[in-house]
């Protein structure tokens, strides 16, 4: 018999959206889980706008005030889906009322707030995650079983992009519902905690920690109107970034994110070259991992591209017949299953809110040396 999970989100936006997608599915599809979600309440400012939404995908009541959703007696894990400026407060109210947290990236605005959000959930002793999805796309998740097993041997070259073009216009706003992420008192920084994030938490999970980066940003339109107060102000986040590093494991690091890579919407690319082989993988065809083997015999040492379909694949046993492809999605599905499943067993569920701190740590020196134009050493 299946126990409820009782989910209070606070949030109902893209990301809320797919949180609450991912609860519905996964009981489905991972049905061997002893905690099923239920959807308990749904928090946001907007009355109308949180009913709806509450109605729509079938949460059971809601909430105006992130705080009573906190405290109430029928929510075992609270979903914080909002502005990044929010996330510290929340997430430590959250803990202090004993609720597991899971929490949108990037963890925090800086590194002392993720600081003060890792103390507060591990004094509480509550399970928490941050939702880094891309790790648990199959195509990334074999990846890292690849190079875990040695396939490719000594890592040289980590490389990675993440390209987008929405921002191009000055017309765009900033703040507000919609485009907060342009406000730099709500998100803290632009592409870097934005998108380089997930590029950086993929790196770290895959190659190990980075030791130092150079970093440079660059933001093109310097003034735009606020959504909110109609008034032009300027714009204090980074539109571009492209930073070096050092890992630990002695292998080079290249990684770039800009929001204004014209006929880009959401172009993530990665590849890792070692001493006996190379992955490379790209979110535009997300099930195919491409792998070149040097050990294979020379006549037919090539490029081969994996269609990650297969059962004995990761996550693929949940799914369809070989050969059907899966989407953006189902990483968000996948994230839940293993949460739950790591509250079942006692191994908590990675990432969590430490190690997200580390990728914390290098947005931080990220945006040091780019202000600074030196190497900076990640903390």
């Amino acid at each position: 018999m299946s126990e409820p999970f009782r989910i209070g989100m606070i949030g109902y936006g893209f990301m809320g959206r797919a949180h609450t997608n991912a609860y519905k599915r996964v009981g489905d599809f991972f049905s061997d889980l002893a905690l099923r979600p239920v959807l308990q309440a749904a928090c946001g400012r907007k009355a109308d706008a949180v009913k709806a939404f509450a109605d729509g995908w079938g949460y059971a009541s809601c909430e105006t005030d992130w705080r009573q959703l906190v405290a109430r007696d029928d929510i075992d894990a609270v979903d914080i889906c909002v502005p990044n400026n929010m996330h510290k407060e929340i997430a430590i109210a959250a803990a202090a009322a004993n609720k597991m947290i899971l929490c949108e990236k990037p963890l925090a605005m800086d590194v002392a707030e993720g600081e003060q959000m890792c103390q507060a959930v591990e004094s509480a002793g509550v399970a928490n995650m941050v939702w880094y999805n891309y790790r648990r796309i199959p195509a990334v998740t074999l990846a890292k079983a690849l190079i875990d097993e040695g396939r490719l041997g000594k890592i040289f070259h980590f490389r990675t992009n993440f390209l987008q073009d929405w921002t191009i216009s000055g017309e765009v706003p900033q703040g507000g519902a919609g485009t907060w992420r342009l406000d730099s008192s709500a998100a803290g920084s632009g592409v870097t905690g934005d998108l380089l994030a997930h590029c950086i938490d993929t790196a770290l999970w895959l190659n190990g920690s980075i030791a130092d980066v150079s970093a440079m940003t660059e933001t093109f339109v310097t003034e735009r109107l606020h959504a909110e107060t109609g008034e032009v102000q300027p714009v204090g986040i980074d539109d571009a970034c492209t930073f070096m590093c050092h890992f630990k494991n002695e292998s080079l690091g290249l990684f770039e994110s800009t929001r204004y890579a014209r006929g880009h919407k959401a172009l993530y690319t990665f590849e890792i070259n070692g001493e006996r082989g190379s992955l490379r993988w790209d979110l535009h065809d997300l099930n195919r991992l491409e792998f070149f083997d040097y050990t294979d015999d020379s006549l037919v040492r090539g490029w081969r591209s994996i269609h990650v379909t297969e059962g004995e694949m990761p996550y693929m046993d949940r799914w369809w017949v070989p050969g059907l492809s899966i989407g953006y999605e189902h990483s968000f599905v996948h994230q839940v299953a293993d949460f739950l499943k790591g509250l079942e067993t006692g191994e908590p569920s990675q990432p969590d809110f430490r190690s997200a701190l580390e990728t914390q740590s290098v947005c931080d020196a990220v945006l040091k040396s780019a202000d600074s134009k030196a190497w900076v050493s990640v903390a």
